[in-house]
């Protein structure tokens, strides 16, 4: 299957040339594939915002290529503008670019922007907030007279509305209670279920990835370092830690019962997996 995006070696250095130059990112390949969920981890400074916003082309890269269905974004000015409908980019706290009177009004700001009319704007306002959880009645409210997690859900559900071939979301769940992160995740995940879309979250969240994602990319220095699915990428928690990177809680608790002599299976990453190993060894030391 031909990824749905994709970048080649691509390299980007802020401020070159001057005193405060900087390699934020350095020969970067990375594929995505139509309908992929996948987590972006790393290190405050490792990376990963530069390289989310090279995706939709908020940011040129000095050198390399970004590709969306096989063609390089920067072909032309009418390419670049068309994949910042295609790559939807939700930064982190997306709810201080809230700015219309209306809730309603700051949905469609993407979709009036496509040229679409009236009708198909007010269609894709209320499918995206569908998607997010949103009350009809909410779209008539100031987006200051909603709760921040509503708030929250405002701003994710502007970039839904566009209809996005591709959701990155930056840190989505930052600032959030746990009620709050997993109707996040959950709205995140129904856009992808009924849509196709491609997934791709940066977090600092192991256990949102242990979850959802069926790949980790872990970026360092710069550069990716591990992309495989959770179990295996988790699997290496001498190495993440090095780089200051945690495991999933319940990956965490097997490896110390491990290290304790008990037989636990690898490739736990999940609380459910965990009670699992956990009633497997109960039995088999009551068959003993």
């Amino acid at each position: 299957m031909a990824p749905v995006i994709k970048t080649e070696k691509i390299t980007h250095i802020y401020s070159a040339g001057t005193v405060f130059e900087h390699t934020a990112l350095s020969d970067v390949s990375f594929e995505a594939l139509r309908g992929e969920y996948i987590g972006i981890i790393g290190h405050t400074g490792s990376g990963k915002s530069t390289f989310i916003q090279t995706l939709n082309g908020l940011i040129r890269p000095t050198s390399g290529t970004v590709f969306f269905d096989g063609t390089d974004i920067r072909q032309s000015k009418e390419r670049t503008r068309d994949i910042r409908f295609k790559v939807g980019l939700v930064f982190q706290y997306p709810e201080y670019q809230l700015f219309e009177e209306t809730v309603f009004n700051d949905i469609a700001f993407g979709p009036k922007n496509m040229g679409l009319n009236a009708h198909e704007v007010a269609e894709r306002v209320r499918e995206a907030a569908g998607f997010v959880g949103l009350r009809e009645d909410d779209l008539e409210k100031s987006p200051f007279e909603l709760s921040g997690g509503l708030r929250r859900r405002a701003a994710i559900a502007g970039v839904i509305a566009m209809r996005p071939e591709v959701l990155i979301a930056d840190e989505p769940t930052a600032g959030l209670d746990p009620a709050g992160s997993s109707e996040i995740i959950a709205n995140i995940g129904a856009y992808r279920r009924s849509t196709g879309a491609t997934i791709i979250i940066v977090t600092h969240s192991m256990e949102e990835i242990a979850q959802n994602a069926d790949r980790v990319t872990v970026f360092d220095g710069g550069r990716i370092v591990m992309d495989a699915p959770p179990a295996a990428a988790f699997s290496r928690s001498d190495e993440l830690s090095a780089m200051g990177l945690g495991v999933p809680a319940a990956t965490a608790i097997a490896n110390r019962l491990r290290a304790r002599g008990l037989p636990i299976a690898g490739g736990i990453i999940t609380a459910d997996g965990l009670r699992a190993a956990l009633r497997e060894l109960r039995r088999g030391a009551g068959s003993a």
